[in-house]
């Protein structure tokens, strides 16, 4: 049996900008709409509470089945513009790591440095 485990700058011999480059595309965003940051917040906490950090929250339903984003209790509330947000900063990531990072790690990172833009704590991501 093996176990994976999380660490604090776990990118940072293999792609050490992604931190910087969610960071500039959360910080763009907020000078633009200030209620991104709540968005981004809320959105992590029920990727996190309901299914455990795997960015399930950003899947999109199919004619079979309804997915987290889209059921009564999330939609319309959960911001569309922080769905938006993780898409640009996932192409943006890819753009400079094809394939390296889990949406998961981005929606992670994107929250905490929307929490540090709005004047709040920072605190150390473990990715991975």
């Amino acid at each position: 049996m093996s176990s994976a485990s999380l660490e604090s700058e776990f990118y940072e011999s293999t792609c050490s900008l992604i931190e910087t480059i969610v960071r500039n595309v959360v910080n763009n965003a907020i000078l633009r709409d200030l209620g991104v940051a709540a968005g981004l917040i809320r959105m992590h906490f029920h990727d996190y509470f309901v299914r455990g950090c795997d960015a399930s929250i950003l899947l999109d339903s199919t004619s079979s089945n309804t997915v987290e984003k889209d059921s009564i209790v999330n939609n319309p509330s959960l911001r569309q513009k922080a769905f938006e947000l993780i898409d640009e900063a996932k192409a943006n990531i890819e753009t400079a790591y094809p394939q390296t990072v889990s949406c998961a790690n981005i929606l992670a990172f994107a929250a905490r440095d929307s929490t540090c833009s709005i004047g709040g704590i920072s605190y150390d991501v473990p990715a991975g």
